[in-house]
């Protein structure tokens, strides 16, 4: 349905070096980087980036672990399974990463709803989810 995503974000460096770590294990790698900014792949073509400008002025969440509330910008990666919602929460959370919901089944969602919520560095909600039922 998307091409492809960006996002304005404060300190282009820092965020670039964040979701390397984050989005790697989802599949992401960094595809190409250019005056326009970094953008990341799991197939040939980026489709998300981050670009220098102003980052969008989100509100803090009223309450941490509150999942999709709070933050304006919310973005979302399909996961192929369940440990991998587990490896970019630990690993988003390394890279400096506020949590917002720790990794676990969203029922109010949906049964197989399994996903992960962190604050990037410059506060935008981002999620990895899996819908696949486990066995």
């Amino acid at each position: 349905m998307l091409d492809h995503v960006s996002l304005r974000v404060a300190d282009y460096d820092r965020s670039k070096r964040f979701y390397e770590a984050a989005l790697a294990p989802l599949g992401f790698v960094l595809g190409m980087e250019n005056d326009s900014g970094a953008g990341f792949r799991k197939a040939s073509i980026p489709a998300f980036w981050v670009k220098q400008g102003d980052a969008v002025q989100t509100p803090v969440p009223v309450e941490l672990g509150s999942d999709c509330g709070g933050p304006a910008v919310h973005v979302a990666f399909a996961a192929v399974d369940r440990q991998s919602v587990d490896a970019f929460y630990h690993a988003a959370i390394g890279a400096g990463a506020q949590g917002n919901g720790a990794p676990g089944l969203r029922p109010q969602y949906h049964a197989n709803y399994y996903g992960a919520f962190v604050l990037d560095p410059d506060g935008y909600n981002i999620e990895a989810v899996c819908h696949k039922q486990e066995p």
